[in-house]
């Protein structure tokens, strides 16, 4: 097959149809040459060198080739590993700036630039071809029809978030057409998005959509797959896994289409996004994409031995950020998602790792300055998982202005107290109101903190109340991975039980734990299927786990029908009532201390807390009072915004307590709006005054709403 091939332009990177061909444009800065390889219907594989080279970009103009058309690259340079270089033509490479990809990543040692049989292992040169093992690149057509979609700018107070998986959400909904279960079109259903509107979340945060290897080098044989998806090997392309289309490039209309249907339930689409690492691994991975398009450019590696990896992640690589063109990546991979595919925000999977530019995580580090700078990224969400596996990777509370963090120490803090561990009451009251003594003297507010008790890796909500242990033997690695220190209760037996008083405690401590969340200052993140009492079984590291232990038993809603309403009405409770989503931080003022006007702390006998009672480490219950009348912000026409007042009776004891209501408010009425040891929100017509008591079971809690 005859193709011609034009000089073509420097700019923009990638695969660019203009309607009458295609324009393709590779960084590499240590190439020697590289191969445009077009493959038809049949596999046929058509090479073209790109003879045009600027600012070390390899570009030429393919006329006639459009939408639909698979391809890839080969790419020559010097295969020296010890000095960092891992150039094989043999390899057919992904383009990172692929929008589309078809297909998955084959196994075999034709992916490897080395021979597996060499003993000098990855010093070796292989020259098996890996084109019939490798997914291929696809040009697509970028028009579509939006009619007037916009990015929904929620608030950063009005959000709550809700975390999940595109397949596992829809894999098994019985109201979802089985030919779109698991998939974009499946979650842009109206089934799906109906559960989503009647529980009343903002944002889904979607676990990684970017084209993942599937199978990586440890899963192979073990009948496992990378379920997850954080092991990415293009930042443009939605993974192929998730469409249920078979039409080549389908899956970025189908993309599209989802954030749409999503947008216009007034629900905006996080997505999280792995910028750290990538799945080609360390020094003995495959050769998919960047390390053989310019491993030294692309890749941080040890600088005394640039064999090796800097290693950051856990995963065999970290992504080289320091570098321009690894920054531009990244950069222009983030603005595509939110200009042509209309994406709400990003959370980043171990934020911490693209913080460093030499070996310690620095805060302001380029990566973080460019986004300040850039005018479409400064506007949307973002957040940072604030930490890594290097020395120094934990940094909660050390994110620039425009960043919120996933809170880990509100995770810990919230289950070791419902646990009863003791010297943990005044780590919780920092926790429930948005953790000041992590974000208040940055300039930071409590939008900061997303909090969240449960999320993807690590228990559901159920299984933490329900195991001690972790279960991950269906991992097939003998239960050694995973997290062995849960802070998990599972209230006296192991989990599956019939035991009643087991089961009532366990379904009140899920009741704890959800009121405790949404009633916190801060932004909650709701882990999916914890309203319907979603298992794993106890597995807590179900990245491998594409089936039955990690996709939602939509059966459950109906078991778990009281969880489910409760879930409801604590998210429209929240979202009535402006007290328990303040922009500002409570008045600046110590948090342990007296005189506080808009916020106060009580003992269970109603006397005002001192410094010294904070100090008590067996303490496990306390009351605290938010008063509505004095929100500092106003509404976004300037308006005054008032609430009512609460008190919120917080018993972790094994005990029931019986609290007093505080001196100066006995002359009120309040009524109970909220009792954690019930099943469903407070119906009857409960109010206290003067000197009645207000009894609070062993572990529960009641919120009180002041009414007179």
């Amino acid at each position: 097959m005859y193709l011609a091939l034009w000089p073509g332009n420097v700019y923009p990177l990638g695969a660019n149809w203009d309607g009458k061909g295609t324009n393709f444009a590779l960084f590499s800065e240590n190439a020697t040459g590289v191969e445009l390889c077009l493959f038809d219907r049949d596999d046929q594989e058509t090479r073209l060198t790109l003879t045009e080279v600027s600012n070390f970009v390899w570009h030429g103009y393919v006329p006639g080739v459009g939408p639909g058309q698979r391809y890839g690259y080969r790419v020559h340079g010097p295969y020296a590993p010890n000095e960092g270089h891992r150039f094989n033509p043999n390899k057919l490479l992904i383009d990172p700036y692929a929008k589309a990809i078809d297909g998955e990543i084959g196994n075999g040692p034709e992916l490897f630039s080395y021979s597996w049989d060499s003993p000098e292992e990855d010093l070796s040169f292989s020259e098996l071809d890996s084109a019939h093992l490798m997914p291929k690149s696809v040009v697509v057509d970028q028009g579509f029809d939006w009619e007037g979609d916009q990015l929904l700018r929620t608030p950063w107070h009005e959000t709550i978030i809700y975390e999940t998986h595109v397949k596992g959400f829809t894999k098994l909904h019985p109201d979802i057409p089985e030919e779109l279960r698991g998939t974009y079109a499946g979650l842009g259903h109206s089934a799906a998005i109906e559960h989503l509107q009647r529980l009343g979340i903002t944002a889904v945060e979607l676990m990684p959509v970017h084209h993942f290897l599937s199978q990586p080098g440890h899963l192979v044989g073990k009948k496992l797959v990378n379920y997850w998806g954080y092991d990415s090997v293009n930042y443009f392309a939605p993974y192929s896994g998730y469409s249920s289309s078979g039409t080549l490039g389908e899956q970025v209309t189908e993309f599209k289409e989802m954030v749409k249907a999503l947008h216009r339930a007034g629900i905006e689409v996080i997505l999280d996004v792995v910028y750290n690492h990538t799945g080609e691994g360390n020094h003995l991975g495959p050769t998919i994409s960047l390390l053989g398009i310019d491993n030294t450019v692309y890749y941080r590696l040890v600088d005394d031995s640039p064999r090796y990896y800097m290693d950051y992640t856990g995963c065999g690589n970290s992504l080289y950020v320091r570098q321009p063109q690894v920054l531009k990546l990244i950069m222009d991979s983030l603005r595509y998602w939110v200009i042509e595919m209309h994406v709400d925000g990003f959370r980043f999977d171990l934020a911490s790792a693209l913080a460093r530019e030499l070996y310690e995580v620095n805060s302001l580090a380029a990566f973080f300055d460019i986004i300040h700078q850039d005018p479409v990224l400064a506007d949307v969400k973002l957040i940072a998982e604030p930490w890594d596996l290097g020395e120094g990777g934990y940094q909660v509370g050390q994110f620039p202005v425009l960043w919120s963090e996933w809170n880990g120490k509100y995770r810990d803090t919230v289950r070791d107290f419902w646990r009863g561990i003791d010297e943990s009451l005044g780590q919780f009251a920092y926790r429930i109101t948005g953790s000041p003594d992590l974000y208040a003297l940055n300039g930071r507010r409590p939008n900061a903190s997303v909090n969240f008790v449960t999320a993807h890796d690590g228990f559901t909500l159920n299984d933490l109340v329900s195991y001690n242990e972790k279960h991950n033997e269906a991992n097939g690695e003998d239960n050694r991975d995973g997290e062995s220190h849960n802070r998990s209760w599972n209230c006296g037996a192991e989990g599956e039980t019939d035991d009643p008083e087991v089961l009532q405690l366990r379904e009140r401590q899920r009741r704890n734990f959800l009121t405790t969340l949404m009633l916190s200052q801060g932004i909650p993140m709701l882990l999916g299927g914890d309203e319907i009492g979603r298992t794993q079984k106890g597995n807590n590291n179900a990245y491998c786990q594409d089936n039955e232990i990690s996709w939602f038993d939509w059966d459950l809603q109906q078991a778990n029908e009281d969880l489910v309403n409760f879930s409801r009405e604590l998210i429209y409770f929240r979202r009535q009532h402006p007290v328990f989503r303040r922009r500002k931080w409570f008045q600046g003022r110590p948090i342990h201390g007296k005189g506080i006007s808009d916020i106060a702390w009580f003992n269970p006998d109603g006397t005002e807390m001192t410094q010294e009672q904070w100090d008590i480490g067996y303490a496990k219950s306390i009351a605290m009072y938010l008063d509505g009348n004095q929100l500092p912000s106003v509404g976004p026409k300037g308006e005054r915004i008032s609430d009512d007042s609460f008190l919120l009776f917080f018993n972790a004891h094994y005990e029931t307590l019986e609290f007093s209501l505080p001196e100066g408010m006995q002359h009120r009425e309040w009524a109970v709006v909220i009792d954690t040891k019930e099943a469903r929100f407070v119906a009857d017509d409960r109010r206290y005054t003067e000197t009645q008591a207000v009894p609070v079971v062993d572990r529960s809690m009641v919120v009180l709403q002041r009414v007179g």
